[in-house]
């Protein structure tokens, strides 16, 4: 199995391959068809492009090793593009809801659907084949750059075949394509919520899930030397997690025998989160 940086690193590469080639079909089809609803999709896969670009930044910059400047690495890379992406697609959809009002306002007829529904289609078929190979990286690594992403082409999908729907009811129904393309613009907010919703939860330090945390007490109580767990403290920054926990132990224990304990808790977590930054102290208790 490859690391999780290179990983990490392909996946960035095949979401920008595939979101230059959908912008670049995507712009023919709409002056074609002049479709607010494929220039919604247009919009949204120029936002993608960006996306992929500030996240091949933001992976590169993550996976840089800790340095004497950063001592704990790099990896508040990844929620920062994440926030970023969410503020520039909140920004596109409202964009895009004044183009809708104005095509309500003003209905213009559509050209050359054909050509643009075949545009669709395989964008659908290219967008499915990323969404998949993303997901199997972010179950591998955990990356919350990738995992924005795939959040972003998984909302393409629906919002593609909803702009096919439009193309196709268009032709007899003239607020389809404007009210759809409203529809797409609705799901760029929410996606820009869910990123960045969980951009901001890495920035301030958010800690782990709870049953993560019930899991790393199980694990360090688990030693029969351990007395109990307390101030138990998690966080992590892109790939990286930071445990921070008190150990109680018996005051007649030896620094010796209280270190080997610590080592062998340090070891547990470690195994159960590879690549975890773990601080132990001990307390007599």
């Amino acid at each position: 199995m490859a690391e999780p940086g290179a990983l990490m690193k392909r996946a960035a590469m095949a979401s920008l391959a595939v979101s230059l080639f959908l912008v670049t079909i995507k712009v023919g089809a709409y002056f074609a068809s002049h479709s607010v609803a494929m220039l919604a999709s247009l919009m949204d896969s120029a936002l993608d492009l960006f996306a992929s670009c500030l996240n091949m930044f933001a992976i590169r910059h993550a996976l840089t090793p800790a340095d004497a400047e950063h001592r704990f690495g790099h990896g508040k890379a990844e929620p920062l593009a994440g926030l970023a992406q969410g503020a520039f697609i909140s920004g596109s959809a409202l964009f895009l809801v004044i183009q809708v009002v104005q095509r309500i306002v003003t209905p213009e007829p559509l050209d050359n659907s054909i050509p643009a529904l075949a545009v669709m289609s395989v964008s659908i078929l290219a967008t499915i084949f990323l969404v998949h190979y993303q997901r199997r990286v972010v179950a591998q690594t955990g990356s919350l750059a990738v995992e924005a992403d795939s959040a972003h082409y998984a909302g393409d999908i629906i919002t593609n075949l909803g702009v096919i729907l439009a193309l196709i009811l268009a032709s007899w129904w003239s607020l389809a394509d404007p009210l759809i393309a409203l529809g797409v613009a609705g799901v760029m907010v929410w996606t820009a919520w869910g990123v960045g919703r969980r951009s901001l939860d890495q920035l301030m330090d958010h800690e782990l899930p709870e049953e993560d945390r019930m899991r790393i007490r199980r694990i360090a109580e688990s030693h029969t030397a351990v007395r109990n767990v307390h101030d138990l403290k998690t966080r992590t920054a892109g790939l990286s997690i930071f445990i921070q926990l008190h150990l109680a132990l018996d005051p007649r224990m030896s620094l010796a025998e209280a270190h080997g304990v610590s080592e062998a808790v340090e070891q547990a977590l470690r195994n159960a989160y590879p690549g975890a930054e773990v601080i132990i102290h001990q307390d007599p208790n």
